[in-house]
């Protein structure tokens, strides 16, 4: 039975999860935390840090440490990556297969258009989950917040920072 829900889930977190990987995390925060209540939010956070420094788009990561997590075994992991990717697949496929008449047609464009706003609401969203005392457990985890988010803003090199954080994680706590 867990394994039909996970399947569920993660195929309604693909065919729901527009705009990327950070965008979806919000998807399945709600799916496995809230709804399902298969993990906690401190857990979920642990995953998704996990899910951004390993190669790969963070949503297939994601799914696959969850199957594990839920299931305990490498058959959650890959029914829940399988679930996840199928959406996705068969929507471009079908996609590319109508682009050439579609992509000037001003509905298309138009909804296109109008899923950028969302997609970027959905991606605070996932970054606003994780701004709550279970994981921002104390000053010390928003000040290295806080430090990150000025130095992506400023353009600092991305896999410098990872290095740094991984360090002061490793010293700090």
């Amino acid at each position: 039975m867990i394994y039909l829900q996970l399947f569920l889930s993660y195929l309604k977190i693909g065919f729901f999860g527009f705009g990327g990987g950070y965008a979806m995390i919000s998807l399945i925060q709600n799916e496995i935390v809230v709804r399902n209540n298969w993990l906690t939010a401190l857990e979920l956070a642990d995953i998704v840090a996990i899910s951004q420094m390993t190669p790969g788009p963070i949503a297939i990561n994601c799914a696959t440490y969850v199957g594990y997590a839920v299931t305990g075994n490498v058959w959650g992991s890959l029914l829940a990556t399988f679930a996840v990717c199928l959406p996705p697949l068969t929507i471009m496929t079908v996609i590319t297969i109508f682009y050439r008449r579609l992509h000037d047609n001003y509905i298309v464009k138009s909804a296109l258009s109008w899923m950028r706003p969302v997609m970027t609401g959905m991606i605070g969203a996932a970054a606003l989950m994780f701004l709550n005392r279970e994981t921002f457990v104390d000053w010390v985890s928003i000040v290295i917040f806080a430090v990150s988010f000025v130095a992506i803003w400023k353009k600092f090199n991305p896999i410098l920072l990872l290095i740094i954080a991984a360090v002061a994680g490793i010293l700090i706590y």
